[in-house]
């Protein structure tokens, strides 16, 4: 394993545990007629610092290359994905939002989903996301917005507009930032205040070996360990955490001014399980590898014996997490002629580096296949209950997390 990598958190050397070889920006879908020579790609390689613990990238894509006008995610695509940001709002609202005229901002606000709920209720808010059509979106939802990167200077100018906030809020955000954000964020934190953010978790993406986590828009990957060392070192204290089974596994993590608040029994609870489980151990990192390349080689064998069996595969879900999987697999439309997604902005489009052509939902139905590989597996239940048809015409679903396997 190599350490010629500095830890954006400490400064520490990071030692490589995966290389992902070379990727495509995963949420960079071609038109039909692009240059396919031009495309861009990096080396998607993962370590862990040997210090703080952060697992992180060891190869920085710049932000603006992924976060732009074009942005093509949407957090209010699942519906079970708004109730989840609507109940985090009203819990805000009543535990955290109670004081006079309580402040609001949201780190990458996306649509708007959680925002929203806050805005109805009359709570001043401000929601910051650098990709603006998403951004319009949520204006045109009545939300607040401005268009930006969230740092330091942004923090700065927003507390002389709006004051200190009461809660800063980022799902599934700061993980794609590769700089620290945290010292922006205490500026801005009210001494009562507090920054809840929540976002893959590290345990549950090794447990499951859920590889597809990793892509270039995931930046860190986090333990409530290495969390507690990046907040230690902006005068921010871990206080609590909650485990999420959204997007496969995710932890809410809640740091408030350092002494301010009483850190839980949950904190030292999951950071005592992270290190019974090794977590931190390059070797358990190691081993999370050679379970990646076991799942490469036994989905291409299937998806080529299917193939060779005249049988037909569709993918479903073109996911930003799909081009890790597509890429590490070489998996193209020999294998899987097609993948189908809700998203218009998507829609007759070449997957990134595989360059698999993205349809419609109806090119679903309109005839079934007899196997469709589930990308979006995140969201199973809710897919395959709305697919019911497919199941009672014979279709079967290949799934790939925790092993390859049909359903």
């Amino acid at each position: 394993m190599s350490s010629n990598f500095q830890c954006r958190i400490c400064a520490a050397p990071v030692q490589s545990f995966f290389d992902f070889g070379r990727q495509p920006l995963s949420d960079a879908f071609l038109p039909v007629d692009a240059d396919l020579d031009q495309e861009f790609f990096f080396r998607l390689d993962v370590g862990i610092c040997e210090s703080c613990t952060m697992v992180q990238l060891t190869e920085e894509v710049p932000r603006d290359r992924m976060f732009h006008e074009a942005y093509p995610y949407y957090s209010s695509g699942s519906s079970y994905m708004r109730t989840h940001f609507e109940d985090l709002a009203k819990r805000l609202l009543s535990t955290e939002l109670t004081a006079e005229d309580p402040f609001v901002v949201e780190l990458g606000c996306n649509d708007g989903v959680m925002l929203k709920v806050i805005a109805d209720a009359g709570v001043r808010h401000l929601g910051v996301e650098p990709s603006g059509g998403v951004a319009d979106v949520a204006a045109g939802k009545g939300v607040r917005v401005r268009k930006s990167f969230f740092e330091e200077s942004a923090a700065q100018e927003i507390l002389a507009e709006d004051g200190q906030a009461d809660v800063i809020y980022a799902a599934n955000t700061l993980c794609h930032i590769p700089y620290s954000v945290l010292p922006g964020v205490r500026a801005l934190l009210k001494p009562t205040g507090v920054f809840v953010f929540e976002d893959p978790y590290l345990g549950d993406i090794v447990e499951r070996t859920s590889f597809d986590q990793i892509y270039d828009e995931h930046f860190y990957f986090f333990t409530a360990r290495s969390v507690q060392e990046m907040a230690r070192r902006s005068d921010l204290e871990l206080v609590d955490v909650e485990r999420l089974s959204v997007h496969g596994g995710e932890v809410r993590y809640f740091l408030a001014p350092a002494g301010r608040r009483t850190p839980s029994e949950a904190v030292a609870a999951l950071i005592a399980e992270e290190e019974q489980r090794r977590l931190s151990d390059p070797a358990t990192l190691r081993a999370f590898g050679e379970k990646v390349l076991k799942i490469r080689e036994d989905l291409r064998a299937l998806l080529e014996k299917l193939r060779d069996e005249g049988k037909s595969v569709v993918g479903y879900g073109a996911t930003a997490k799909s081009a890790t999987v597509t890429n590490l697999c070489g998996i193209g439309p020999d294998l899987v002629p097609f993948v189908v997604d809700t998203t218009p902005a998507k829609q007759g489009r070449l997957s990134p580096g595989t360059h698999i052509p993205v349809k419609p939902p109806t090119a679903f139905s309109e005839s079934y296949p007899d196997y469709a590989l589930l990308f979006a597996w995140n969201h199973a239940e809710e897919i395959m209950a709305k697919e019911q048809e497919f199941r009672d015409a014979g279709g079967k679903w290949i799934l790939y997390v925790p092993d390859v396997h049909i359903v």
